[in-house]
């Protein structure tokens, strides 16, 4: 039996991926320009990326559990090592390709989403920073405790009983 479900699928997550990259991209640039409305839409269309890729990589785990059904070896774990040593040449080096080019596009995303957090991280940090100090605060700042210790002590020395 043929590889060409899993070659199939591979490729179909590799352009998902590159299209979830360049979303990531654009998740930058809407983080800097703080548009909110645009955010939003970006998790909308993430979370269909995020779906879509869920869906196809199930498939791809179908289409490897098929082929190595197909090739009397259902029972070893799934990879691409597993699948390579039952394929012919062109296929495995189709394979090999396409794994290399995956793993890339998954750790650019990662690089990319780790930037995204970073931006969000600090954005957050500006705001809280920012309420800090619009928030009034519960103290006096120009006497301070010194005001209520000397307070205390001359009520102290007030004797009731004379």
């Amino acid at each position: 039996m043929s590889a060409r479900n899993i070659i199939e699928s591979l490729e179909k997550l590799i352009k998902l991926h590159k299209s979830f990259n360049q979303l990531a991209i654009r998740k930058t640039a809407v983080l800097k320009a703080n548009d909110t409305e645009a955010i939003s839409a970006l998790l909308i269309s993430e979370q269909k990326h995020i779906k879509a890729i869920s869906q196809t990589d199930k498939e791809r785990g179908r289409a490897v559990e098929e082929f190595l059904a197909a090739n009397g070896t259902a029972g070893q774990p799934s990879s691409i090592h597993t699948v390579t040593e039952l394929t012919g040449p062109e296929e495995t080096e189709i394979l090999e390709r396409l794994k290399v080019e995956l793993m890339d596009e998954v750790a650019k995303l990662k690089e990319r989403n780790g930037l995204n957090q970073q931006l969000i991280y600090q954005s957050l940090q500006f705001i809280n920073l920012s309420l800090n100090m619009l928030r009034p605060q519960n103290q006096n700042l120009n006497y301070g405790d010194s005001v209520k210790k000397t307070a205390n002590i001359g009520m102290g020395m007030f004797d009731s009983k004379a």
